[in-house]
């Protein structure tokens, strides 16, 4: 598959969430204290993502 989500530990012991394409990290997320939080933001992000307006600030 050409892009996924991925759950990593983060440095300091607490999880990252990021989104991945091609191999490539495109987005990633601040750091949760528990992983669940770190899914939590990925579901919020699949649900919400898709109606998202596009604002240009160019």
């Amino acid at each position: 598959m050409a892009h996924k989500f991925v759950i990593k530990n983060s440095s300091n012991g607490e999880y990252i969430a990021s989104f991945e394409y091609n191999g490539e990290k495109i987005f990633w997320t601040e750091t949760y204290k528990t992983k669940a939080s770190a899914q939590n933001a990925i579901d919020s992000i699949k649900k919400n993502g898709p109606m998202a307006e596009v604002h240009d600030a160019t």
